[in-house]
């Protein structure tokens, strides 16, 4: 990546993103935050500069000009990041950028959209498919065939087996499994450590082994 990135949060996603990127040797602008505590504080040489909606910071996204920035969103909050996705899309006629972890592993036969933040150590198979502005933490595994749809979070070390179909909105606690071949609708929840071994409906929440509703 060639153009310098400004990150949109500056809690703990925020300071994964900035350290994923780092890694990778893209120089980061600075982070924007909403919550004015943060403004000002300095990560290393990088500086949390103000809140997300500024227009003089996001008026340098996209721009045809020699300071042109890229934008990531590392914000856990799936309400928030489709505000802000809109806010570029709307605004600045851009899309987010992926913030993929060195050590991450993803197929060449695998499918990624953007936006997308890829954790340390997380794993995407052949044929997997993950949509855009999803949140794949630390050691979380995508098996073959499994299917992600657009702003899905997977907690770290969640495990979704072959041929899952997880919809949009979803989200994956840490450590979860996900049996091959389920279907997990649209933002249902699925509670930490547990084994998920049939079909989740739309907006329900289920947790423990086997994972159940609440």
């Amino acid at each position: 990546m060639e153009n310098p990135v400004l990150i949109f949060g500056a809690g703990s996603l925020g300071l994964t993103a900035l350290d994923i990127f780092q890694r990778n040797d893209v120089v980061v602008y600075g982070l924007l935050d909403d919550n004015k505590a943060l403004h000002g504080q300095e990560f290393g040489d990088v500086t949390v500069l103000g809140d997300t909606d500024d227009d003089g910071f996001l008026k340098l996204i996209g721009a045809n000009s020699a300071k042109s920035c890229e934008a990531c969103i590392a914000i856990g909050d799936g309400r928030v990041r489709k505000q802000l996705v809109k806010l570029l899309n709307d605004r600045r006629k851009v899309q987010p950028v992926n913030a993929i972890h060195d050590t991450a592993v993803i197929s060449s036969l695998a499918s990624l959209g953007h936006g997308n933040l890829i954790a340390a150590r997380a794993v995407i198979n052949p044929m997997a498919t993950v949509g855009q502005h999803c949140l794949v933490l630390a050691g979380a595994i995508i098996d073959s065939r499994a299917q992600l749809g657009d702003f899905v979070q997977l907690g770290p070390g969640a495990v979704v087996n072959s041929g899952v179909t997880i919809e949009e909105g979803a989200y994956v606690g840490t450590g979860a499994v996900l049996v091959a071949g389920i279907t997990v609708g649209k933002n249902a929840r699925i509670g930490a450590g547990s084994v998920v071994v049939e079909n989740v409906p739309a907006g329900a929440t289920v947790f423990g082994n086997p994972a159940k509703g609440l």
